[in-house]
């Protein structure tokens, strides 16, 4: 399909000093979340090159740029607001550049929920859902040369890298901020809870990452809760 060019990527390569990723360090406090003795079922990394027994998530993250940021001359803002103003309010996540994020992608299937996250800005943090409405296939922005994501050493009869379709579900009640977000983790990470192994804090910047249905969940159950 044909996609507009305005709607560039979604991408791995942001700068090394992404504005706003890392927040004043907050107190681990306690977590109103009532799982203090929750127990998590141990799990092993996933979705790497060359990674054994691999979870079968069903919940994902995604991160997007909502400011303009110019690479190699194209900006490659794209924000919730771009999403829903696209037909049908669905759209190809292309532009992913990292073998793991691929993996995770190729291992998305229809109508999977994921939270759609405004990264690299002043303010990180969750603004939306959206669902998975087409899983991998070839992403075309890595033959194109006018693209920032061309890849030369893809080759069309075996390319590298795949991309999805998602479509817009719904607004979050509130923005959940990074901040908020991480106050949880490092309480559970003090106690015991489903945010302990959260992948956002593992591997930062990694622009596509899974949730487990309990971390799913418990993001989820923020937006009903007044701002910590």
């Amino acid at each position: 399909k044909t996609e507009p060019a305005a709607k560039i990527a979604k991408t791995e390569k942001t700068p090394d000093k992404e504005k706003g990723e890392k927040p004043t360090e907050p107190s681990a406090g306690s977590s109103k979340s009532g799982w203090k003795n929750w127990k998590k079922t141990k799990e092993s990394d996933a979705g790497g090159e060359g990674s054994g027994n691999k979870i079968k998530y069903k919940h994902w993250l995604l991160k997007s740029e909502p400011e303009s940021r110019l690479e190699k001359g194209v900006d490659v803002k794209f924000s919730i607001d771009d999403l829903k103003a696209q037909p049908n309010q669905t759209t190809c996540w292309d532009g992913v550049r990292n073998y793991q994020a691929r993996n995770f992608l190729r291992d998305m299937k229809l109508e999977q929920l994921a939270f759609f996250y405004h990264s690299n800005c002043k303010e990180p943090g969750i603004v939306g859902i959206v669902k998975i409405v087409k899983e991998a296939y070839p992403d075309h922005t890595q033959f194109d040369q006018k693209n920032p994501h061309y890849d030369s050493s893809s080759k069309k009869d075996k390319p590298k890298w795949s991309m999805v379709d998602v479509q817009f579900v719904r607004m979050t009640k509130r923005f959940i901020p990074l901040s908020e977000i991480k106050a949880h983790h490092l309480a559970h990470k003090a106690d015991g809870g489903p945010l302990e192994n959260m992948m956002l804090f593992a591997r930062a910047r990694l622009s596509i990452q899974p949730l487990t249905e309990e971390e799913f969940d418990f993001v989820l159950s923020l937006e009903d809760e007044k701002p910590c």
